[in-house]
């Protein structure tokens, strides 16, 4: 039995979602207690447990509320979420990590088109997601499900086409495939149930997300601290990039003269200081952000 108590967070038990979930609550502030390989995990300084399962698995324990939160890629949820009439669960954050496409995969050299795909055998480990894409397109085709090593099937002589996860595409191309249609763009998401909570969890998890949101909105932010003269205001803060209106102060004893201060949530280049410099500006500082709360 859980502690319901305590907030609920599943993550994935082990590969690169897993470890990058883990830093992202590191980088909220939690302290959490447990070996790498444990099932479940304490914080030590926040009212959360972590339990760690199978990607897949990780919609069924938010859906049904055994977990509050829950962090997992958007293929997963999305071929869970297309067995059920109604939605289980709620999307709060795009998390910026985890990024990977569904992509139909064909033999290597075709000269492919949709059109293609009627009436061929498509091996897949999301046979929803697939079979929504060609509803979409007036496709027929036979669906074959496979839990893995999908990208043999073609060779095996199981299925012409295949429907696989695609980061580098290096794995196809060992098996003479290559990627020729997205199906599907993924990222890692927070996702929260919709199954009632009491208060005081509730509470805890608009906590959570509010820090969780924090440390996405810092990720790529930066501060920037620089002077400039009256006249090249405007243009500056049009450059700033990602930037509200900015901070600006008066220079003692420099009519005329101001310190701009800004949080630019956008990467900031090389390109970015020199078209600055061009309108006016001087003394560019540009410093990351160690924590925000929006």
């Amino acid at each position: 039995m859980t502690d319901r108590s305590r907030l609920h967070i599943a993550i994935q038990k082990s590969g690169r979602l897993s470890d990058q979930s883990r830093d992202l609550l590191k980088g909220a502030g939690l302290r959490v207690q447990g070996a790498k390989n444990a099932l479940t995990a304490r914080a030590e300084n926040f009212p959360l447990d972590l339990m760690f399962v199978r990607d897949d698995d990780i919609p069924t324990f938010v859906a049904d509320g055994v977990c509050e939160l829950g962090i997992c890629g958007q293929n997963v949820l999305e071929e869970y979420a297309l067995g059920f009439a109604s939605p289980r669960f709620e999307t709060v954050a795009s998390l910026g990590f985890g990024r990977c496409s569904l992509k139909i995969a064909a033999p290597e050299g075709m000269a492919y088109e949709t059109a293609m795909l009627a009436g061929q055998r498509i091996a897949t480990s999301y046979p929803r997601l697939t079979q929504r894409f060609l509803a979409e397109r007036g496709i027929e085709a036979e669906i074959v499900t496979m839990k893995g090593a999908v990208e043999l099937a073609p060779r095996l002589g199981i299925a012409k086409f295949v429907c696989d996860l695609v980061s580098t595409g290096a794995t196809l191309e060992a098996n003479g495939l290559a990627a020729v249609e997205t199906v599907f763009a993924s990222e890692a998401v927070l996702v929260r149930t919709l199954k009632p909570v009491a208060p005081a969890l509730a509470e805890r998890a608009t906590a959570l997300m509010t820090r969780i949101n924090g440390v996405i909105a810092t990720a790529e932010s930066k501060y920037i601290v620089l002077n400039a003269t009256e006249e090249s205001l405007a243009e500056i803060a049009r450059i700033l990039p990602g930037a509200e209106a900015p901070t600006v102060i008066p220079l003692a004893g420099r009519p005329g003269h101001y310190a701009v201060q800004a949080v630019c949530q956008e990467s900031v280049f090389w390109e970015t200081l020199e078209k600055l410099k061009a309108a006016g500006a001087s003394a560019i500082l540009v410093m990351p952000i160690e924590k925000m709360m929006l």
